[in-house]
């Protein structure tokens, strides 16, 4: 294959990954029907616009809802909202959250609230919805929660870890959600983004029971070297902020159904290689760790592969980190890992890789034209050497969207209104 070639396809098994999680695709087969009350629909996260507009359509075609049965509130990232008439759609700050989330919070715990027995919840969870919902802990503002998730996302700790320290620090992650609707019935339907697709850790958990404790979020701040603001240290030693436990009455009649996960992207990606004629080796569906070393190691993997009868894809999924070092780089780890891939290539032909998350932003500053990661190839590494750009220097900066707005090589998607993790393809042809 060609260079373009390559790219080309690499895009093409991007892009079939992303479809197969689409809300359109997973949402209406697990709608349940309504109930003698009303169907209050509560979304939140990347996807929870594209959630709202499906479940919309389907309760008001398929059973002929009306405005007095179908109320509801969508909470997405900025440049992800979709249209609809009877469910409110707004917008708010990821990853760090902002004033829009904060209100969008509130209205979503007050309509929860004001389910009765007769009602049903519909909580359409999405990657991101832990950003989107925020409900600070008592003694808690806003601007020591942002803090405190910047100095998380910069400590290069693992979502499951950071969504411990959220859940402990809110008043509607956690399972305290579903303990604001009760006694209502609520159906949660998720789109998982996170590795392993636990309940608990997919949007920090808002509707199902939570194990992790508050000497957990403490232990988390303390391994990741994140020293907690004065309000967060007290709140985190204080009992009432604990999250309900497995059998409280909170979640007598909650039920739990993950409608899209990692895997379906992953198995989609493949799908198109192995069609293109492409052996596909799978090195890791829930990969985590650091993004450069990772990119490191599939190189080294690359670089062994001897005498290819036909191209060789290595893929992955999973959420890598980025640990920040440097002062003033922009990026995210589908970046960070395709430029250290590139690095470490250097000097190998016949390769191309693809990095993006499938939600369409790799970091950024939480914009809808944010890249959604990279695409290199030896050609990478010659238009960066034409330019004087050392790949050595940008990793350490950790300015990857930098590097790669030079290079041209940035993968730009937008908002593709889901998100199962992301997708990393190494294509190699010939070493």
């Amino acid at each position: 294959m060609t260079p373009d070639e390559r790219r080309q396809l690499l895009r093409r098994a991007f892009d079939a990954g992303v479809a197969a999680a689409h809300p359109a695709v997973c949402i209406p087969a697990h709608l349940p029907a309504p109930p003698k009350g009303r169907v209050i629909v509560l979304a939140a996260g990347k996807g929870g616009g594209a959630c709202a507009e499906i479940a919309e359509k389907v309760y008001r075609e398929q059973y002929g809802l009306g405005p007095d049965r179908l109320i509801g509130l969508a909470v997405t990232r900025h440049g992800h909202a979709r249209p609809t008439e009877w469910i409110k759609v707004i917008e708010a700050g990821h990853p760090v959250p902002d004033a829009a989330g904060l209100q969008g919070a509130a209205d979503t715990l007050a309509l929860a609230e004001q389910a009765g027995p007769d009602d049903l919840v519909v909580a359409l969870i999405t990657g991101g919805g832990s950003a989107n919902w925020v409900a600070p802990a008592a003694g808690l503002d806003l601007a020591v929660k942002q803090g405190t998730t910047k100095a998380l996302l910069r400590s290069g700790a693992p979502i499951d870890a950071i969504n411990t320290v959220r859940k402990h620090l809110s008043r509607i992650k956690g399972g305290r959600l579903a303990r604001a609707a009760y006694p209502a019935k609520v159906v949660t339907l998720a789109i998982s983004d996170v590795p392993r697709d636990d309940p608990s850790v997919i949007a920090s958990g808002p509707t199902v029971p939570d194990a992790s404790t508050l000497a957990d979020a403490r232990a988390a701040l303390e391994r990741y070297k994140v020293t907690p603001h004065p309000d967060v240290a007290r709140a985190l030693s204080d009992p009432a902020n604990e999250s309900p436990k497995p059998g409280d009455p909170a979640f007598e009649h909650a039920s739990f159904t993950v409608v899209s996960r990692p895997a379906d992207a992953l198995a989609a990606a493949i799908k198109t290689l192995e069609d293109a004629g492409v052996e596909v080796r799978v090195v890791g569906a829930d990969l985590e760790g650091e993004a450069r070393e990772v990119a490191a190691e599939h190189a080294a993997i690359a670089r062994g592969l001897e005498a290819l009868a036909r191209p060789v894809a290595l893929i992955s999924g999973g959420e890598l980190t980025v640990t920040i070092r440097g002062q003033n780089g922009r990026g995210g780890p589908n970046q960070e890992y395709a430029l250290a891939l590139a690095h470490a290539l250097r000097g190998v032909s016949g390769w191309s890789a693809l990095a993006g998350d499938t939600d369409g932003a790799d970091g950024g500053g939480g914009s809808p034209e944010d890249p959604a990661g990279a695409v290199v190839d030896p050609g990478t590494l010659e238009r960066a050497d034409a330019k004087g750009l050392d790949t050595a220097h940008f990793l350490a900066e950790n300015d990857s969207t930098g590097f790669f707005e030079q290079t041209g090589d940035g993968l730009y998607t937008g908002p593709t209104c889901t998100n199962v993790n992301d997708l990393r393809i190494l294509l190699v042809d010939s070493v």
